[in-house]
């Protein structure tokens, strides 16, 4: 018997999912023009990455991608972000026609998507300034482009205003540790916003090879919606979903060989998107989980560093980490795969404790 509840779940549900197919087809339909675009104006770093951050000659990781990014664009991360800021604001548009399909196909709201949105558009124009730069070899890092420095301060701002805008507009100060309850942290909820974000940023170093940024944060932007989906946060879940989408459309024309890379334009945008879905769902304790390969690959260079720095040896063959396994002799695609497997193992993990929590 169809009941007025199940005519809601099955809306909800038709939403999300045709609205997260409909940004795969747009993206994919778009990328044709949008890789004409960049081979046309040669909009690829000019010059191959010599050196770590530390200094140090990158001389394994040279050995095995010698040449590579030299001839392919790093701006595909374009497609991840424009998509769907387009498609969020036509449906909400579209929403104030008075038509009732419009009404129910609009997930633009206050409580849900404005941060997400908010941190998704800025990191990402941000990160596109650092890819400009160093396409045309300006700036002191290494290829040109923004220093460390500038970005660790860029992703500390969005961090804050993320954190003052939960604090003082959403009220929110309490944290959820599954199997512990809710825990309120005062004015504290700000500082650990911040940290989060630049903890998940340092993950971005996972876009390395043809693939693995793109399997793994479709993984986590799913496994997130499944959380927000419980959570009875449908706008929520459908950005994720419309992400998502995008991602996979990028992923398609990302599989080896590479037709464009992510980019800090998609890196810095993704990550910091990331960071406030996991806030939203009051899932922040358990995005290490979710997101495991990131703090795998984040805290291989970490440790790297502290080794070359106390020890004056390394610890792995190259880090991040991905690039150890290849410098053993792993082809570039069974690391990648690999990485997917236990991202996606990982992540139904994740949402398995935060559900039971």
């Amino acid at each position: 018997m169809v009941t007025e509840l199940s005519i809601g779940i099955t809306a909800e549900v038709i939403k999300m999912f045709s609205l997260g197919a409909l940004s795969f087809i747009i993206s994919i339909l778009l990328t044709p023009a949008l890789t004409h675009f960049l081979y046309k104006y040669k909009l690829w770093q000019k010059r191959e990455k010599k050196k770590s951050i530390d200094g140090a000659n990158l001389q394994i990781i040279s050995k095995f991608h010698q040449g590579k990014g030299t001839h392919t664009p790093c701006l595909g991360g374009l497609l991840i972000w424009i998509v769907p800021l387009v498609m969020i604001f036509v449906f909400f548009l579209l929403s104030k026609t008075g038509y009732g399909i419009f009404e129910k196909m609009n997930f633009l709201s206050r409580g849900e998507t404005w941060l997400p949105l908010f941190a998704l558009i800025v990191a990402s124009l941000l990160g596109l300034v650092d890819d400009l730069s160093q396409i045309f070899g300006k700036g002191k890092y290494v290829g040109g482009g923004l220093s460390l420095s500038k970005r660790i301060l860029i992703i500390v701002l969005i961090g804050l205003i993320g954190g003052l805008w939960f604090y003082f507009k959403l009220d929110v100060e309490t944290i959820h540790i599954p199997g512990n309850g809710d825990f309120n942290i005062g004015w504290w909820y700000i500082l650990l916003f911040i940290v989060v974000m630049l903890g998940t940023y340092s993950g971005g170093v996972i876009d390395g090879l043809d693939g693995l940024a793109g399997g793994s944060f479709a993984t986590f932007f799913t496994a997130f919606a499944i959380i927000a989906i419980f959570q009875g946060q449908i706008n929520l879940a459908t950005f994720c979903f419309v992400l998502v989408g995008a991602i996979l459309a990028f992923l398609w024309f990302n599989i080896p060989p590479a037709r464009f890379y992510m980019g800090e334009t998609g890196v810095m945008g993704l990550c910091a998107t990331l960071a406030v879905v996991a806030f939203l769902t009051d899932s922040v304790f358990i995005l290490p989980i979710i997101a495991f390969p990131l703090v795998v690959e984040s805290g291989s260079c970490i440790l790297q560093l502290l080794s070359k720095k106390i020890r004056k040896k390394k610890i792995f063959l190259a880090a991040p980490i991905h690039h150890h396994f290849e410098a053993k002799g792993w082809p570039a695609y069974k690391v990648t795969m690999r990485f997917w497997v236990m991202g996606l193992v990982a992540a139904l993990i994740g949402v398995g404790i935060r559900l039971l929590g």
